[in-house]
């Protein structure tokens, strides 16, 4: 029996739904969702096996023009994700027309990389909106196999993942058989209070704040956890603990719920706030966060 493997790479617009469709392929959460846009900053693999194959989904940020060095760096996570790609996932919505990249789409429409062209969130527009959209994009980009999809309720999601399959060179695993994922548990304890933030508060101040994990420790009945959530000026870090601790307990509150139903286990969770001015463009701090090499 020959043995299947690749690496599968989640690329588009920020808010179509990539992250969505990267947890429904993979069976957990493995990445945020939020309504707000650019809600991914990392590259994250979530990994998916069976007897005879293993996929290597890797979830990217929503392509945008950057404006600051935390952006730029969340752009060179999608270019790599073009360079080691074996099955390249093109995700769109039905309202939209283009990428907001177009070095980034004639990457694409040249790609000698397999191209499955993903038209999510059908459930939104009306059977001739839809059939509209087909034949647009199937013009566009005409060296793609377009499905329809919506990541969200999970429709045609099995389809696609046996197109994946299908499409896999044939390769010896990757990571063991029982790896779901190359990131350690600090960066999933990051990103469950990242994305309470993104829910709860409003304007810049979600985009100003890098959460940071100083300690895990796994006992044999709980985890303790001591995690710093940092901004960039003295008002966010008002704004972040709000009125005698309200809205810094409200993070901690849900976050904790739902690293208990991610890890398993009962976890205790401390929160703290710390300025660190600028972060987002100074290169020493965006390489300490993991976002530079």
């Amino acid at each position: 029996m020959t043995h299947k493997a690749g690496f599968v790479n989640i690329i588009g617009n920020p808010n179509v739904g990539k992250s969505t469709l990267m947890n429904a392929l993979v069976g957990e959460k493995l990445s945020i969702i939020t309504s707000k846009a650019q809600t991914t900053r990392h590259r994250i693999l979530g990994i998916v096996n069976g007897d005879d194959y293993q996929i290597v989904f890797s979830d990217t940020p929503g392509i945008i023009k950057p404006a600051y060095e935390l952006q730029e760096s969340m752009m060179d996570f999608v270019k790599s994700a073009f360079d080691d790609a074996d099955v390249l996932i093109y995700m769109v919505e039905v309202g939209e027309k283009e990428l907001k990249n177009e070095a980034f789409f004639n990457k694409i429409i040249h790609s000698k990389t397999p191209v499955i062209l993903l038209l999510n969130k059908i459930d939104q527009s009306t059977p001739e909106e839809v059939d509209e959209k087909i034949k647009y994009w199937r013009e566009k980009v005409p060296n793609s196999f377009v499905y329809v999809i919506s990541a969200l309720e999970k429709f045609n999601v099995e389809s696609v993942f046996y197109k994946i399959i299908e499409l896999l060179p044939d390769s010896p695993p990757f990571y063991p058989k029982d790896q779901l994922t190359d990131k350690p548990e600090r960066f999933f304890v990051n990103e469950a209070i990242r994305e309470k933030i993104l829910k709860h508060y409003k304007k810049e101040v979600p985009y100003a704040v890098e959460v940071e994990t100083e300690s895990f420790i796994e006992e044999e009945n709980i985890i303790k956890i001591r995690s710093v959530i940092m901004v960039e000026r003295d008002t966010q870090k008002g704004i972040i603990i709000g009125h005698k601790g309200s809205a810094i307990k409200r993070v901690g509150a849900e976050a904790r719920k739902d690293l208990e139903f991610f890890f398993g286990k009962k976890v205790y969770l401390e929160l703290f706030v710390k300025v660190n001015k600028n972060w987002r463009s100074n290169e020493k701090e965006l390489k300490r966060y993991g976002y530079k090499d």
